[in-house]
């Protein structure tokens, strides 16, 4: 019997399993800054405030001058967002705020509710201003929904990041952003998330096969769900199979998986965990267990607007000089150079 469960074709919102909500690829090549953190280009012929659709090879998003996603709220799940490429500004209803990118992972924990703002400011005035990342929405059990908000930093130069070779001696790069790979272990999690129990096993892992490498991605346990997503590349074939490309595999998770690829370097992210197995029931920014749950959602948000928006507008972008880094909500600077 196949250990392939069944492939899941991919668009801009992918499908993930329990206890993952879903997952955004975002992939824009965004042209040269106008020195106010814009695009130096024409928006006309843009649907902003919903622009969704690649014009020119990027997007602005709910963005108006700026790309990205302006004020917002959240509740009842986490939102772990992997920046590939590029930069993000942060602000939150907390107080909180920060700037990261290229290689850097913001885990943000919702809880009883946070407004946020994420907006892609392109500082390159000379040159284009390319950017990639993944934003994973990961639920949270009914113990934790009403948590207090949380956001957590994984600067880049503390992301585990090594190298496997086969036979043939071809490299397979691992990115190990949650969970343990190889021995290895990623920063611990929020402590609210589900991901913080060791046992719920966890992971957001990113491969990243040479030309003509094979990997074996190794079991882990029964009960989770293990779902690999072939995002970047031309050929790769998973246990013998066809893997088509911009597809994801859902596979048994207590067996070993080989992936063999073709002539060109390929990608692919990986999200497993033990599902949660209690009611879903999601209202766009809101992911509680029951109806009556959303409503009280939505009363309390258009009551207190989960502490309201400390900062000067929604779209809220930093200094074009500032550097990556995070402030938290009790005042705690972290500066990276």
């Amino acid at each position: 019997m196949s250990s392939i469960l069944r492939f899941i074709p991919l668009g801009f919102q992918w499908e993930t399993r329990d206890p993952f909500l879903f997952c955004v690829h975002h992939e824009d090549q965004y042209p040269k800054g106008n020195g106010k953190l814009g695009p130096a280009a024409s928006l006309a012929g843009r649907h902003l405030g919903q622009d969704f659709i690649v014009k020119d090879g990027w997007r602005m998003y709910h963005g108006q001058t700026i790309p990205g996603f302006p004020g917002h709220p959240h509740r009842g799940f986490e939102t772990i967002t992997v920046v590939q490429k590029g930069l993000v500004d942060h602000a939150d209803s907390t107080g909180a705020a920060g700037r990261y990118g290229n290689g850097d992972v913001q885990w943000m924990t919702a809880g009883k509710g946070v407004q946020h703002s994420e907006m892609f400011p392109l500082l390159n005035e000379n040159a284009k201003n390319p950017a990639e990342l993944f934003q994973i929405w990961l639920n949270l059990p009914r113990k934790s929904k009403m948590v207090e908000p949380h956001f957590k930093m994984f600067w880049n130069e503390d992301i585990p990041r090594f190298s496997m070779a086969d036979e043939n001696g071809k490299k397979t790069s691992i990115e190990l952003m949650v969970g343990k790979f190889d021995g290895k272990s990623a920063q611990d999690s929020p402590p609210d998330s589900w991901a913080a129990v060791a046992d719920n096993h966890v992971a957001v892992i990113n491969l990243i096969l040479e030309p003509n490498a094979t990997f074996t991605v190794p079991a882990a346990v029964k009960g989770i769900h293990r779902t690999l997503y072939f995002y970047s590349g031309d050929k790769l074939l998973i246990e013998g199979e066809a893997f088509p490309e911009y597809h994801g595999a859902a596979v048994d998770p207590d067996v070993d998986i080989t992936l063999q690829n073709g002539a060109s370097e390929s990608k692919v992210l990986i999200l497993q965990g033990r599902p949660i197995n209690e009611p879903v029931v999601q209202h766009g920014p809101f992911v509680m267990n029951s109806k009556l749950e959303i409503y009280e959602a939505f009363e309390e948000y258009q009551r207190t607007q989960f502490g309201g928006w400390p900062w000067p507008k929604y779209d809220m972008v930093h200094d074009a000089k500032a550097g990556r880094f995070a402030l938290h909500a009790d005042g705690i600077l972290d500066v990276k150079t």
